[in-house]
């Protein structure tokens, strides 16, 4: 059976440059960046600023089919994001750590409006389903869970656990997300790389 080309899609806002450099240097930061990388915790692999966004709905691998059809599908994705701003930092998931992000706080709960809106959305036109993943926060049976946005800045290597919880505090800053984009996402050796498929200015 022949399998159909599929992409790893999924959609996200994006903080402005001077956003994701203030986050890479707390990351180098919670790294431990200085001498005594025996206490720190060095194993952490720390994302390129181009690669820092807001994850409102992961799509997955994707038949390359689907395209197009969803790309359109972002232009009625226009609600407006609200002003977010840098919360705590988050070793995620909580139990079994894999990633290390900062969380956002959404006062007014815009954003969580806009995620709800890409989901339908991206419902309409594919077979794809919520799978309860953090990132979607929409369960398989269609129950809504807490939407959690957050930043991702590093990750852990394969079999490694932080060996230090406690870490620096995040920097003050705060945004209003400027487009929604869907992104095509891909995987190599040295690392993920995204490349955006379609974008839609938020109102």
């Amino acid at each position: 059976m022949i399998r159909s080309p599929t992409a790893r899609l999924f959609v996200a806002v994006d903080p402005p440059e001077e956003v994701r450099a203030r986050l890479c240097a707390w990351a180098r930061e919670a790294a431990g960046a200085g001498s005594d990388r025996e206490l720190t915790n060095a194993s952490l692999r720390l994302l390129d600023p181009e690669l820092l966004h807001v994850t409102l709905c992961f799509l997955g691998n994707r038949p390359v089919v689907e395209m197009d059809m969803l790309a359109e599908q972002i232009a009625v994705c226009g609600a407006k994001a609200g002003e977010l701003s840098l919360g705590a930092p988050l070793w995620l998931p909580e139990r079994s750590p894999r990633a290390l992000a900062v969380e956002l706080h959404d006062e007014r709960g815009r954003l969580a409006k806009l995620q709800a809106e890409v989901v339908t959305a991206m419902q309409q036109v594919s077979g794809w389903q919520a799978n309860g993943a953090a990132h979607t926060g929409v369960s398989a049976t269609g129950a809504k869970r807490r939407f959690h946005p957050h930043v991702t800045v590093a990750r852990l290597g394969r079999g490694t656990a932080p060996r230090q919880r406690t870490l620096p505090p995040t920097p003050s800053a705060s945004f209003t997300p400027r487009e929604v984009v869907l992104y095509r996402s891909w995987l190599s050796p040295q690392g993920a790389s995204y490349e955006a498929v379609a974008a839609q200015a938020l109102g």
